[in-house]
């Protein structure tokens, strides 16, 4: 099962149109160390899961799994782990590319995700880091460049922009800054206007 994690960064989105090689270190975000959870040492292909819909509940012969589940690459190489207790997700549950290199971490807590969720890029830089609580994104959210340039850095209360919202060219240059604020945005962007990059260059959507 091959799965595509990330978009090239060639086109940069800078959402809300419609309503107005860096370390793992903890970028204003609440890091949780892997707990030592009771999964079982049992491993299965995902394949043989089956969700139940009504539950929210992966089953393996009929009974709630616990344990991980896995995904191969037609290479054989490791595609996806994550970890279930009682047919939920649960602990830290992670992805890789083809090749080997992580790119998506992440941890659950009763099937939804919670704490630190990260991305990384193919040259094994990081690329987005973002914060969980109860399947909602809270604090700060932040995306880099393959090159370890920081690309937007985003404050987010219950999932919404709330707080200074930024954003980079890839040569540092910033060309979006702004305040979230009560559904409003003040500052070098009105809410009116979206504005995207096509080769470090800020231009109008013509859509709007």
């Amino acid at each position: 099962m091959k799965t595509l994690f990330l978009i090239p960064f060639a086109l940069f989105l800078f959402t809300n149109c419609n309503d107005a090689l860096v370390d793992n270190k903890d970028h204003g975000m609440a890091v949780v160390a892997e707990k030592d959870l009771a999964i079982e040492n049992v491993e299965v292909l995902k394949k043989e899961l089956t969700l139940n819909q009504i539950e929210g509940k992966w089953y393996y012969k009929n009974a709630p799994f616990s344990g991980y589940s896995l995904v191969f690459y037609p290479n054989d190489t490791l595609a996806e782990k994550i970890g279930f207790i009682n047919g939920k997700r649960e602990g830290i549950a992670r992805k890789w590319s083809e090749k080997g290199v992580l790119r998506v971490e992440s941890y659950y807590k009763h099937n939804r995700l919670n704490s630190v969720y990260k991305t990384w890029w193919d040259n094994g830089a990081l690329s987005a880091q973002s914060n969980y609580v109860d399947g909602i994104k809270q604090g700060f959210e932040k995306e880099w460049y393959p090159n370890g340039q920081l690309a937007k850095e985003r404050q987010l209360v219950n999932g919404s922009e709330n707080g200074l919202q930024k954003a980079w060219l890839e040569n540092g240059k910033l060309y979006v800054n702004y305040e979230a604020k009560n559904g409003r945005i003040f500052g070098m962007r009105r809410a009116n206007s979206c504005y995207k990059l096509e080769d470090e260059k800020v231009i109008r959507d013509k859509k709007i």
